[in-house]
């Protein structure tokens, strides 16, 4: 069964090879989070019930294939397969690209309607932070898509890169479609944390400054401290 999310959320996001290594990470770093992020691309063996079985905290499930940034090498039909599956055995969240195969977005979608779990479509740009007019037309056609929840990440070279991913919270409060939105690189930190209190639904962070899933990841601890700091 899935879960309904509310704004300030913070997400581990764990870098791990071996579920073994992963379900440790968790039971030392959860605490901090309020769910977590298991990232089926980076087992160097993807399975999914024994983190059903060994975590408490809702599951995000994540196949992050290669043209996204990702490390999954397979088949779109095995990456698919691998997110279906756990979806049916209780997922809380699913994260499916936007720039998906149109197909495998649809096998997602299905799955998780029937199973109400609620779906996280994603967009990355690890180059730069595109123009604003860009943007929104991403955030349109995430909030068409039929999407629970969209996710925004671009890479920020200054400050004013950071103001323009931030500023589609106001796009996607008018629309009223929950957003996760942030920035990578060292000029993003802030907005990893910003966003938590400028109605983003989620940030990720990693479990300690070695095990980063993404340029300029804060750990979960930061950013819990920083929340709780801003109140």
């Amino acid at each position: 069964m899935g879960a309904v999310i509310s704004s300030g959320q913070i997400c581990l996001s764990v870098n791990g090879a071996v579920v073994e290594e992963v379900l440790r990470v968790v039971e030392r770093h959860g605490r901090d989070a309020d769910l977590v992020e298991i990232r089926l691309d980076l087992l160097g063996k993807p399975e999914v019930q024994p983190f059903v079985d060994g975590i408490s905290l809702p599951l995000l499930f994540t196949n992050r294939p290669e043209w996204e940034g990702g490390s999954w090498r397979g088949s779109e039909e095995e990456r698919v397969a691998l997110l279906v599956e756990a979806i049916q055995a209780g997922a809380a969240f699913v994260d499916i690209e936007l720039r998906a195969q149109a197909e495998s977005f649809a096998k997602i979608s299905v799955a998780a309607a029937a199973a109400d779990c609620p779906t996280i479509v994603s967009w990355h740009n690890f180059n730069d932070t595109p123009e604003q007019d860009r943007l929104i037309g991403v955030l349109e056609q995430m909030a068409e898509s039929g999407a629970d929840i969209g996710k925004i990440v671009t890479t920020a070279h200054d400050y004013t890169d950071v103001l323009r991913v931030l500023s589609l919270q106001l796009v996607a409060h008018d629309l009223g479609f929950p957003l996760a939105c942030f920035a990578m690189g060292r000029a993003g930190q802030v907005s990893r944390a910003a966003t938590l209190q400028l109605g983003g639904v989620l940030t990720y962070g990693a479990a300690d400054s070695d095990s980063c899933t993404a340029p300029g990841q804060l750990t979960v601890a930061q950013l819990r401290t920083v929340q709780e700091v801003l109140g």
